[in-house]
């Protein structure tokens, strides 16, 4: 648990830990959040923190965000606000038991993340970099993709390439770099084994690569799922993910990021005024610093949404 400096910002761990009754009886704001946006949310809320009187207390637990939108499923643990890496977790698991509406913020594109410190760090390009992620000394590194939409659509990714550079097989090579027992379960403990050298390339987000301060090779936009123009060729590719006992299959589809608030909210005139605030021309403002590329206009979808949203802030 941290405190920040000069408001009452608390980060949890993704233990399951709750809050002291003494924090809660404050007016507090609870926010999941994909591990992906950690950096670019916590500096939001601390902006929304200092501009509001009293400062509310916040509470942010970072995860992958399939295992966050089970937290709220399974576990029973409701925030105020959510906001995951992939807006389709919402209609395939939230929606409409936990929320009936989401909203596409911000949208991003995967890249081959490294550092000077990689193996043939030299050597790698935009044009070559499959046979340098497949070369034997090469440590490859990617999220679950049973629990991260980073680590289905690093599969997506290479199922794209495989048509792209009309190689077969190039898929299944390229998949079989990274055997299960080197998944990590979101894209923060990723990079933290990059930045540490335990890995010379991860499959990620361009945004977790620029925040962290990695090196970083962009792929075709027929590729890295970033680019709108190319929606229907992203949808030709698909892979089965591992949902509980049971699989789903995920299709290529242009990254975007959504957030929600559940209906149970504990605190939702709180959360309605922050994702009034994230969605609003200053939230844009502080994500795009952040390399993370905010929609000038954001999409709501589903009903029942808070009236805040729809009249206040947004541009």
């Amino acid at each position: 648990m941290q405190h920040h400096a000069v408001f009452p910002l608390l980060v949890l761990a993704a233990t399951g830990c709750s809050p002291r009754g003494d924090q809660m009886a404050r007016d507090t704001i609870v926010v999941f959040e994909a591990a992906s946006l950690a950096g670019p949310m916590h500096a939001t809320l601390d902006s929304f923190a200092r501009q509001s009187v009293p400062p509310p207390v916040v509470l942010e637990e970072h995860g992958a965000s399939i295992e966050l939108a089970r937290r709220v499923t399974e576990l029973h643990r409701v925030p105020d606000v959510i906001a995951l890496a992939d807006q389709e977790v919402f209609p395939q698991l939230l929606m409409p038991g936990v929320t009936r509406w989401y909203a596409t913020f911000a949208r991003n594109r995967m890249v081959v993340a490294y550092t000077s410190r990689s193996r043939h760090a030299t050597a790698i390009t935009s044009a070559n970099w499959p046979s340098i992620l497949l070369r034997d000394d090469v440590l490859l590194g990617r999220t679950d993709p049973s629990l991260a939409p980073a680590g289905y659509r690093a599969l997506l990714v290479y199922r794209l390439a495989e048509t792209f550079y009309r190689e077969p097989g190039l898929a299944a090579r390229l998949e079989a770099r990274t055997p299960s027992r080197m998944f990590r379960g979101n894209a923060a403990e990723l990079a933290a084994l990059l930045a540490a050298g335990e890995l010379d390339y991860i499959v990620d987000y361009e945004s977790l690569a620029i925040a962290q301060g990695f090196r970083y090779v962009t792929l075709p936009p027929q590729i890295d799922l970033g680019d709108a123009r190319f929606a229907a060729t992203y949808g030709a590719a698909s892979v089965r993910v591992k949902r509980g006992q049971d699989s789903m299959e995920v299709r290529g589809s242009p990254i975007l990021y959504g957030v929600s608030m559940p209906r149970a909210a504990p605190h939702r005139a709180a959360g309605e005024r922050f994702v009034n605030y994230l969605l609003g021309s200053q939230g844009q403002t502080i994500l795009r610093a952040f390399r993370v590329d905010a929609l000038a206009r954001p999409l709501i979808r589903g009903d029942s949404i808070p009236p805040a949203l729809t009249r206040v802030g947004l541009p």
